[in-house]
């Protein structure tokens, strides 16, 4: 099984809806940097930035979960390899716009960071691959459970996905090239036409962290502890299996894996229960108390706000034991928070899988899972920033207003063809329709604070 595809992707039977689409979903440009605003800055007007550049292309990028963990070393307990995946989505900008599937190349790259065997102790899942994962593997490539016969680096060209571009299995770890620790990595996603010419580029976080504190129960030398424990409490001999991977017992679908393993528990439910009653907290797992990587504004708390959506460690793991709860594949929905507004509700597919307005993912306009804009992170306000000038959900009024529903009035006659430009230029070259149905939500969001200085 595919845990980053269980869903399926979204067919496409109408890219567009036709008339006023205002979608929230990035424009062109060279990804320049951060210096236009930050998440608790102003915004700047939009002629000053790439939305209403004359590019013709525009690409949204983001990581599929938010925060990806690994392991600090791969010589004793495993967890999880290095692992993380991108998408992004091509739009030609027009009126109305259209996603590009076809005719174009999709590359990436990681900022300051071109290999990852020889940095601290991560070079032990390439030595131990084989036991551990049952591949051998290049340095410097990873697994791929998504496409196995492709072992993706640290830069390469993504693939076509019909809908989208993705790279699965990007072994990224947090230590950059001159050595510094930074959970928060970069990826450079560049568009280039048959000829080869960069028409659109843009970034994104790329998150992943080793910061696993089990040192904070289990010593300084915490995986050996917790097999030393693991064979006295479970009369398992693991010590004398090391390397051994937790997932070999404890089925763990995002690594693939069906069903609960040989030990009928899945892991997330072994680990949740066992440290619900131990003093443990969430970020001392879910990295962490440096990493801290719930970080949307909106939705995160000194202590991660983690309980708020997921539930407390005791509540997962009875939610799992009992079957209600799929560990990677049950989880929260925006719809139980966010009621009355269109589109919300993805069903039974997770947000990191759904589409919405124009046939752009959730992600594209929001954000990814655990860091939707704005974020405390400026990478993941990165094209937010660079599209629209400001930290605010892509295509929000709240770019240049004080609201993020924008100014009461007539649509068309304030920001119509050649009028005043708005968020909605990052993909329209054009209106015709001021129907809100047609809008992202059906302009059914909240008002909320706005990063502009237009007052209604």
């Amino acid at each position: 099984m595919n845990p980053y595809g269980k869903y399926g992707l979204f067919a496409l039977s109408s890219l567009l809806l036709g008339g006023l689409l205002l979608t929230g979903c990035g424009g062109g440009g060279s990804g320049d940097g951060l210096s236009r605003s930050s998440a608790s800055g102003t915004s700047v007007p939009l002629s000053a930035v790439n939305a209403t550049s004359k590019g013709s292309y525009l690409v949204v990028a983001w990581n599929d979960l938010g925060m990806h963990c690994l392991n600090p070393d791969y010589d004793t307990a495993v967890i999880l390899p290095p692992y993380n995946t991108l998408w992004a989505q091509v739009i030609q900008r027009s009126n109305p716009p259209r996603l590009v599937t076809s005719g174009i190349t999709v590359e990436y790259r990681i900022v300051n960071n071109t290999y990852s065997y020889g940095k601290r102790s991560y070079g032990g899942f390439w030595d131990y691959a084989l036991k551990l994962f049952g591949v051998s593997l290049q340095r410097d490539t990873g697994l791929n459970l998504d496409d196995p016969q492709v072992r993706n680096g640290l830069s390469g060209t993504m693939l076509s996905k019909g809908d989208h571009f993705q790279a699965s299995g990007i072994p990224v770890t947090p230590v950059s090239d001159n050595n510094s620790w930074n959970p928060y990595q970069v990826a450079e996603i560049s568009v280039k036409d048959r000829s080869g010419n960069v028409v659109a580029k843009t970034r994104t976080t790329i998150p992943t962290s080793d910061e696993i504190n089990c040192a904070k129960c289990h010593g300084s030398t915490p995986f050996q502890d917790i097999l030393v424990k693991h064979d006295a409490m479970h009369g398992t001999s693991l010590v004398g299996r090391k390397p051994v991977l937790c997932a070999g017992c404890h089925g763990s679908p995002v690594l693939g894996q069906q069903g609960a393993g040989s030990s009928g528990k899945y892991l997330s439910q072994a680990i949740h229960g066992s440290h619900a009653s131990r003093g443990a907290t969430c970020y001392d797992c879910h990295p962490g108390n440096n990493t801290k990587c719930s970080r949307s504004l909106a939705h995160t708390a000194p202590d991660g706000n983690c309980r708020k959506c997921h539930g407390t460690m005791a509540n997962v793991a009875s939610s799992v034991s009992s079957g209600a709860r799929t560990p990677w594949l049950g989880e929260p929905a925006c719809s139980a928070c966010h009621t009355g507004v269109a589109g919300v509700s993805t069903g039974t597919a997770l947000y990191r899988a759904s589409s919405g307005h124009g046939g752009i993912y959730c992600e594209g306009c929001h954000g990814s899972p655990h860091a939707t804009i704005p974020s405390r992170e400026d990478s993941d306000n990165y094209q937010a920033i660079q599209y629209q000038g400001a930290a605010k959900t892509l295509a929000s009024c709240g770019a240049c207003h004080s609201g993020s529903r924008g100014k009461s009035g007539n649509f068309l006659e304030q920001h119509g063809n050649g009028r005043t430009p708005s968020a909605c230029n990052i993909c329209h070259t054009g209106f015709t329709n001021p129907s809100t149905d047609r809008w992202p939500h059906a302009f059914q969001w909240k008002n909320r604070s706005g990063a502009g200085t237009v007052r209604d």
